[in-house]
């Protein structure tokens, strides 16, 4: 398609376009790495992103994979996306949904929801990878207690942006003139994009926080040169191009309307609202599926991630 970027913005002071370098901090979850970049200490979210976990790239012998048992959340929607792999979600609307790479799973928690992710057991049968991103949009004080939602795309029904070495996939929100199809709350963008080596990409121009993760490969932006693992959050109005390396890149460019108010942030709760944080924690230890506000997915429902004593003990986080 025809779009027409700017590759070579006019940018004067480029050695300050960066308001933020982050390096994610690693986190070994039982056989895989997780890289977290938000949130972080100089930095809580880039637009309404709350939340950036890098998962893997790992590899799976026969019988291993990933089991991430019940948990709830509160106040925000997760984002899975995949490189590599699969997941086998389940939440407690109902779904069953596998997700492969180029797909997204939208899960908007609201008042309260419960999933988990697994590997299938066609998977574990065989050697195998995973790598992918996920993240946490906060969501606006006028929906935190909206009732759940979950939506799943497929990777054709994502608009994609190809010129000369670059190719990109919208996964949220609008960009460069397109729109994805996920339902969103917030004004938001969020884009894989595949550079090949040389190759060049605009930042969106019509989003104030903007922001760059490069997930392989490397950059060169703002005069500067970024290896994989390195997320860059950018001053709002400046033209910002990035240039791939020799080896190219891989990129999630994401961001949207800047987010003022900040939000408490504890396990997978969010929320404007400690009191919500504390209703929230208290709900999920008394384990009422029946009548509280947490109910395990269906076909999922012999085990879930309890509220450890060390974990009780930490306060909300934020603001």
């Amino acid at each position: 398609m025809s779009w027409n970027p700017t590759h070579n913005p006019e940018c004067p002071e480029c050695g300050d376009a960066i308001d933020t370098l982050i390096i994610p901090r690693a986190r070994d979850l039982g056989g895989f790495e997780v890289r977290r970049a938000l949130p972080s200490v100089n930095r809580q979210m880039v637009g309404p992103f709350i939340f950036f976990d890098q998962m893997g790239p790992a590899e799976f012998i026969t019988e291993g994979g990933i089991d991430v048992r019940p948990h709830p959340h509160i106040g925000l929607g997760t984002v899975t996306y995949l490189y590599q792999g699969e997941f086998e979600h389940r939440d407690s609307l109902g779904t069953h949904q596998m997700i492969y790479p180029g797909e997204v799973n939208w899960m908007v928690a609201g008042k309260g929801v419960t999933h988990s992710e697994r590997t299938s057991e066609e998977t574990r049968a065989t050697r195998h990878s995973l790598f992918g991103i996920q993240t946490w949009i906060a969501l606006p004080e006028d929906k935190e207690d909206m009732d759940p939602g979950f939506e799943h795309h497929k990777k054709d029904a994502l608009p994609e942006i190809i010129d000369g070495g670059a190719r990109a996939k919208l996964i949220l929100g609008s960009a460069y003139g397109q729109q994805s199809p996920v339902t969103m709350h917030t004004e938001t963008f969020y884009l894989d994009v595949t550079l090949e080596p040389g190759a060049q990409f605009p930042l969106p121009d019509n989003h104030e926080d903007r922001g760059i993760y490069v997930t392989e490969g490397s950059i060169e932006v703002a005069g500067q040169s970024f290896e994989a693992g390195r997320m860059m959050v950018f001053r709002p109005g400046d033209s910002i191009s990035a240039r791939a390396g020799t080896r190219g890149a891989r990129l999630m460019l994401l961001g949207g309307a800047t987010m003022n108010e900040g939000r408490y942030i504890w396990w997978n709760f969010v929320s404007f609202s400690k009191d919500k944080i504390e209703e929230a924690k208290e709900a999920w230890k008394a384990a009422e599926w029946n009548n509280g506000p947490f109910r395990l997915p269906p076909g999922d429902e012999e085990e879930h991630i309890p509220i450890t004593a060390e974990l009780d003990r930490t306060s909300p986080r934020g603001k």
